[in-house]
């Protein structure tokens, strides 16, 4: 009887969930967001930025690596709940304007974006088909644009008109709404499942070294991942000093790579469903933006200003259009009584990436230009790729 409702329950129950955890990664992305968007009206200074990424990646590190322990204890909406409410505590502090607050703000967002994407692969992998798998967490993946597209145009205008505290109490306010929304829906997801014993470091450590294919997606993820966070923060840069483009011209191409990762995240989710070849699609990504990343160092202001453009739009098509092909894949090889801890284990190496860019960049562009950081992110990213396909030939676990 247990295995005939559960094969029935999933079908009406998906919608709702992936409504629910897409908002949620769409209010961690408006809040990581909000102290940019804000900086001017703000007068936030840009290490004071930098602050508070760094603080908001060093923790969502470790919450990610050890928060999927407790997914299977309280339930991945009570999770999610206990995220939305780090983001209103977040939001309150970076209302207060101060360094110090600002840095708090950034550790206390940490514990919301560490947990959130584990809480979300573990109940939307028992509620979807494996053939739908990589399109339903592509799907919850654009949360992510979808929060960093509403806050670019919503934020500045509350700003400009109210100040900004009242950004930050909007993000908060939203927040405290989805609170309630996945308190209301906890109730239909709460699982009946005993939760596996808790697992001590080295268990969890093996859950990626025990399956190669695991381990090789972990390490791929780290360059992908720095080469995802370059492009959305350095690529302006990029634009004015090495390609030729006005201030203007070179956020429009950004605006390019931005509707190309909304688009990748919708449509590799679609490729790789219709042909159930996940990995496969994983390698052509990597392929495509090691590509994109070596054009546009090593060669980019000969393109022209459509060629550049287009590149840019191949560009975010690739480098911000993996991750939910990316969790998907993981889902499918995890233990399927441990896909939160999986997944948090091994987007520990995602974050990682993710912290380790700027600084990488720097040294780099400090040494022989950002065109040469460009081009060695490109090769970074295709030796991941290279990971990928041997990581592809383990038959251990098939």
């Amino acid at each position: 009887m247990i295995n005939a409702d559960a094969a029935v329950r999933p079908a009406p129950a998906l919608l709702p969930a992936l409504g629910a955890m897409t908002a949620l990664q769409a209010l961690v992305a408006l809040a990581l967001f909000a102290p940019g968007v804000v900086a001017p009206r703000a007068h936030i200074e840009v290490w004071q930025l930098s602050m508070f990424s760094c603080a908001v990646f060093a923790v969502g590190i470790p919450a990610s690596f050890w928060g999927g322990g407790s997914i299977a204890r309280v339930g991945s909406l009570r999770i999610a709940s206990l995220c939305a409410a780090a983001i209103v505590i977040s939001m309150a502090l970076a209302s207060m304007g101060s360094s110090a607050a600002l840095l708090a703000a950034g550790l206390c967002l940490g514990l919301a974006m560490g947990p959130e994407t584990p809480a979300s692969a573990a109940l939307l992998a028992r509620l979807v088909t494996a053939e739908r798998r990589a399109f339903v967490f592509s799907v919850r993946q654009t949360g992510n644009q979808i929060g960093a597209v509403c806050g670019s145009l919503a934020l500045p205008a509350i700003a400009i008109a109210f100040g900004p505290a009242w950004c930050y109490a909007a993000v908060a306010a939203l927040a405290l709404l989805a609170i309630l929304l996945f308190e209301r829906l906890r109730p239909a997801y709460a699982g009946k499942v005993v939760p596996p014993p808790t697992l001590d470091l080295r268990a969890r450590l093996a859950l990626v070294t025990a399956d190669r294919r695991i381990a090789m997606l972990a390490l791929a993820s780290m360059p992908f991942s720095a080469m995802q966070v370059s492009l959305n923060t350095i690529f302006v840069t990029l634009g004015t000093r090495e390609l030729g483009l006005s201030h203007i011209e070179a956020g429009m191409a950004l605006a390019c790579a931005q509707v190309g990762g909304l688009v990748g995240r919708l449509g590799w989710g679609y490729v790789a469903m219709r042909l159930d070849a996940s990995r496969m699609v994983l390698i052509v990504i990597g392929l495509g933006m090691a590509f994109c990343a070596a054009l546009l160092g090593l060669d980019g202001a000969s393109l022209g200003r459509t060629g550049q453009f287009a590149v840019a739009a191949l560009f975010g098509l690739t480098a911000s259009g993996w991750n939910g092909v990316f969790v998907a894949e993981i889902a499918r090889l995890a233990p399927q009584d441990r896909i939160g801890e999986t997944t948090g284990a091994v987007l520990t190496a995602s974050y990682a990436g993710l912290l380790a860019a700027p600084a990488v960049v720097s040294i780099l562009d400090g040494v022989a230009g950002l065109g040469a950081a460009f081009f060695a992110l490109a090769c970074l990213a295709l030796c991941g790729t290279l990971a990928l396909i041997w990581g592809s030939h383990d038959k251990a676990g098939q």
